[in-house]
């Protein structure tokens, strides 16, 4: 039975074989959605050994961080654009997660996040969850609580208020969009805490300054910033 389910997987491989999904170029053995090749030229940025990296930058004047980070860039209509497309529209959750554990292997090296205390993705309303199934920054988050050996908190932090997309906002609409959307349901889990919230990409960072915003409420709690990736446009 297993042979004949081997030797049905080989031959729908060879009519319609995986192909990386940043290239396009047929999978090999052991590779999974994307290549090795594209996995070693992933643009990092190493912006955790920068503290005035372009992340941070997005938010001085705005709100108190102690650290922010992304882990790889990308302009628009790049290859690894599409890497975030498939985590978040595409349901590879899978990828989500192995893309947040390389992510922490990589803050590991990192004084700087290495008081994070609790690790915590940005929070889908559960409208729209149960539209995309899933909610791709704890896929993330997971990830990167594995690597890091950090806690994972992902129902504490919740979006309370259903949003229309922030695709085609510009920074004064997306605040708009996102003031008092969140919220804290105990509390006294984050106090005096050092909370590293985790999302899959930043643009402006309206909706990261908005969950800062909530645990900076709490007292003792700090916060940090970690996203997959950073939109450098």
């Amino acid at each position: 039975m297993e042979k004949i389910k081997q030797g049905v997987s080989d031959v729908l491989e060879l009519l319609f074989p995986s192909l990386c999904i940043t290239c396009g170029e047929r999978l090999i053995s052991q590779e999974k959605h994307i290549c090795f090749d594209c996995w070693n030229d992933l643009p990092v940025t190493n912006f955790h050994a920068d503290p005035s990296n372009k992340v941070a930058q997005l938010f001085w004047g705005r709100t108190q961080l102690e650290n922010a980070t992304a882990f790889f860039s990308y302009k628009k209509g790049s290859r690894y654009q599409q890497l975030i497309h498939f985590i978040k529209y595409k349901g590879l959750k899978e990828l989500g997660f192995e893309t947040g554990q390389r992510f922490g292997f990589a803050l590991n090296d990192s004084e700087s996040f290495s008081s994070v205390d609790i690790i915590v993705p940005v929070p889908l309303h559960p409208k729209k969850e149960k539209i995309r199934g899933y909610n791709q920054c704890l896929w993330i988050a997971r990830g990167m609580s594995q690597s890091m050996q950090k806690e994972l908190s992902d129902n504490n932090l919740f979006r309370n208020i259903y949003t229309t997309t922030q695709t085609r906002k510009n920074r004064f609409e997306r605040w708009q969009n996102v003031e008092g959307i969140f919220g804290v349901h105990q509390p006294d889990e984050f106090e005096g805490k050092h909370i590293l919230l985790v999302d899959d990409v930043v643009t402006t960072g309206s909706t990261l300054e908005a969950c800062a915003y909530q645990i900076l409420q709490i007292p003792g709690a700090r916060a940090s910033i970690a996203t997959l990736a950073f939109a450098d446009i």
